[in-house]
């Protein structure tokens, strides 16, 4: 194996993953200008030259009945990377989230001798602690992106290197938002909430129609506030549908990703949980985390939970800083007593801000670099 031009396998699910994954590659391009980096990502990692088996949205499925109804797909995809990367061995596995995916395929390679990474260390601290035996056996080494992982890997004797969370370091401490605004087209006088839906199929089912009616129901009390949306292509159709079916088309702005522009210009953000409740703490703003999945999987879920928060701002704050909606409480009535409360109480939402600002320190690291020793220290290995 060459140091020089090593052969760096990965595979990152939906559209979080290849965020992540995109901000610890241009260091490893640059040490490595002649290593090759391929398989399973998105637009954001092919554009620092990653070459993309299959798109990271095939992975972007969550809930037990919704990965069912893709399970032959899902298995099918692993499966011929198993059967590719034995045969032609990379240097180096780093999964990137999706650890029911991940885990998987990185124990099949470890023991046909390939080392093994894993970015985002699972979250066995939130549930499915039984989780970390199978980290034990599928995983060489763990890049954390939060400060109290490192110790909780460690007691169960699995290597890993806390890195600092990528969007820490992406994200000004302090975001311009009339710059936001202007590129935007939107008034610095406006009231603005950030509709944040979801980034997969099974959310924007579940939570889109949600959202849409609690903004109807605010512009009933509210009618000078303006809404902006940020999505994925593959949404824009159904989403812009939705919009006209709920009277929105006027006050809401339908963006094309965008999610950081929409984030730095609103004032509140309505947010389904997951990596963009801790974008929207990362930008400051105060927000509402709502979440509702089919009652199946939210059975299966509300059993594995080891703690009282879902949403990821609150569980690092460890504290109910923002307000949460978990499946029967997630009713656009709710959601609308929820989001006028922030745009009201600016003392409320300063408290938000100043325990955000703490968060961020907390997180900000050189995440590039330190990611970048920790593969150097499994090559070299």
């Amino acid at each position: 194996m060459s140091i020089t031009a090593p052969q760096i396998a990965m595979v990152a699910g939906e559209a979080s993953g290849d965020l992540l994954a995109s901000l610890i590659l241009p260091s490893i391009t640059q040490q490595w200008p002649q290593s090759r980096l391929f398989g399973v990502g998105g637009p954001l990692m092919t554009k620092h030259g990653f070459d993309a088996q299959w798109p990271s949205d095939q992975l972007a499925v969550r809930g037990y009945i919704e990965v069912l109804k893709h399970y032959n797909h899902i298995v099918g995809i692993r499966n011929q990377l198993k059967e590719q990367w034995t045969a032609q061995k990379p240097d180096v596995f780093i999964g990137v989230d999706v650890p029911d995916f991940n885990l998987n395929l990185a124990q099949h390679l470890k023991k046909n001798g390939v080392p093994t990474m894993h970015l985002v260390c699972p979250s066995i601290w939130a549930w499915r602690a039984q989780r970390v035996h199978n980290i034990q056996k599928s995983v060489d080494h763990v890049l954390c992106i939060f400060p109290f992982e490192t110790e909780l890997l460690a007691k169960h004797g699995i290597e890993a290197t806390f890195i600092g969370h990528p969007l820490a370091q992406v994200i000004p401490m302090n975001p311009d938002q009339s710059k936001a605004r202007a590129a935007l087209g939107l008034s610095s006088e406006d009231k603005v909430v950030c509709v944040m839906p979801g980034s997969r199929t099974s959310e924007i089912e579940q939570m889109l129609d949600r959202f849409l009616k609690a903004c109807q129901l605010m512009l009933g009390q509210s009618p000078r506030l303006q809404f902006v949306l940020p999505t994925l292509p593959a949404f824009q159709q159904r989403i812009t549908e939705k919009i006209a079916q709920y009277q929105l088309t006027q006050q809401m702005l339908l963006l094309d990703g965008q999610s950081h522009t929409a984030l730095a210009a609103c004032d509140v953000a309505m947010v389904a949980s997951g990596t963009a409740t801790l974008e929207a703490a990362l930008f400051k703003r105060p927000m509402v985390i709502a979440y509702h999945m089919p009652w199946i999987s939210w059975q299966i879920i509300r059993r594995q939970k080891l703690q009282e928060w879902v949403g990821l701002p609150n569980i690092l704050c460890q504290s109910f800083v923002v307000p949460e909606l978990i499946q029967d409480k997630a009713q656009p009535q709710n959601l609308v007593h929820e989001v006028l409360q922030c745009l009201d109480q600016p003392k409320r939402c300063q408290m938000m801000q100043s325990r955000f600002h703490e968060l961020h320190q907390t997180l900000l690291k050189d995440t590039s670099q330190l990611a970048l020793h920790a593969i150097q220290k499994i090559l070299t290995r």
